[in-house]
């Protein structure tokens, strides 16, 4: 799992603190270029990016894609979890088919 956002280190860094993240979450990204590259809505006079997620399978595909424009719907962890939990079984059958 990997975060990335358009904040500054300063708030960046008071996010991973404040969730005890432990993951990788990169932070500086340009606000137009971000939206443009990932799709996401984004508010130029507030300067916002709204939240926009994805599940990447392991061959890389998109297996789920969440776009926001507004406070609600987010990915949830526990959706997650167990979407990559259902996942792994399959590979799982697969290959000991």
């Amino acid at each position: 799992m990997i975060a990335a956002s358009v904040d500054p280190p300063e708030k960046a860094r008071e996010t991973v603190q404040e969730f005890n993240l432990t993951f990788p979450v990169g932070y500086g990204l340009p606000l137009r270029e971000a939206a443009l590259t990932f799709g996401a809505f984004y508010d130029d006079q507030r300067q916002i990016l709204h939240a926009t997620g994805f599940v990447l399978k392991p061959d890389r595909t998109i297996a789920v894609a969440q776009y926001s424009s507004g406070p609600i719907g987010r990915l949830v962890w526990q959706d997650i979890l167990g979407l990559v939990q259902f996942y792994k079984r399959q590979a799982a059958q697969k290959s000991t088919s």
